[in-house]
């Protein structure tokens, strides 16, 4: 029963960086998503805002 209880250095880092990069990826989708998700808890419509228009040459 204690061989089970037991975790590999590489395993264990591999669960850490599994950890990490749910959290930086949950970050990542709410910091690009921070206007619609704040419009669906103010009620409001969202709108997306183009930061540069594009200009034919």
């Amino acid at each position: 029963m204690d061989e089970l209880l037991y975790i590999e250095p590489g395993s264990g880092s591999y669960i850490i960086q599994v950890i990490v990069a749910a959290v930086l990826g949950a970050a990542f989708w709410i910091r690009m998503s921070w206007q619609r998700v704040k419009a669906f808890f103010l009620g409001r419509k969202y709108k997306p805002k183009d930061k540069e228009e594009k200009k034919a040459p």
